[in-house]
């Protein structure tokens, strides 16, 4: 990536990506098209979908490259390494714009306010420290739970743009929303017993 592709928006490369002719494109295009800003351009890229109107299981879909990327920050490594296989993969580019033309617009907006700011959260031990808890917040999208992923998702994608942007506030935002999400989580697991235990009891086997 040129320097001048450095400095354009991720909303601007992102609508690039989708109106390539090319009716196909590779996650490993995608990869090379978003440059240097991948890790973080590529965590807002499977994580934002959560968010639209998918079929059941998408987020499992969605988690898996998010296990591949969000530990390979963790461990300070520059640039996103994917398998061959997950690297070859293609998308159609019709599809892949349709849900890239519903995310740009907010995307657009959160880049008009977004700026490089309490930079002190990045840096080696600072993306070590997002990659970890994204690590986390991937495992919990690969669990089954209805309307259970929209907040850990929501961390995921503005850690990813918090990366890209090197925006502090953004990081932040991150971190409260994943605490949030261990909150649901608990909460979620406990009514889930509760109500579990109480069948038992009614059908008495407990």
């Amino acid at each position: 990536m040129d320097p001048v592709e450095r400095r354009r928006p991720l909303s601007e490369l992102l609508a690039d990506i989708g109106d390539d002719p090319d009716p196909q494109v590779t996650v490993g295009e995608i990869v090379h098209r978003l440059g240097r800003r991948s890790f973080g351009a590529l965590l807002f890229v499977f994580s934002a979908p959560n968010w639209l109107p998918l079929p059941p299981g998408s987020s499992t879909f969605l988690a898996l490259p998010l296990l591949l990327l969000a530990p390979q920050i963790a461990l300070g490594i520059r640039g996103p390494w994917l398998p061959g296989f997950v690297d070859r993969r293609t998308l159609k580019r019709a599809d892949l714009a349709n849900g890239l033309n519903k995310l740009i617009p907010t995307l657009r907006k959160i880049e008009k306010v977004s700026r490089p700011r309490l930079t002190f959260l990045f840096g080696p031990l600072g993306d070590r420290l997002i990659g970890l808890t994204v690590t986390l917040l991937s495992l919990v999208l690969l669990l089954p739970i209805f309307l259970g992923n929209m907040a850990p998702a929501a961390a995921i994608a503005a850690f990813g743009l918090a990366l890209v942007q090197r925006d502090g506030i953004l990081a932040l935002i991150g971190y409260a929303i994943a605490g949030v999400s261990v909150g649901l989580l608990v909460v979620g697991w406990q009514v889930a017993a509760a109500f579990i235990g109480h069948i038992l009891r009614v059908a008495g086997l407990s």
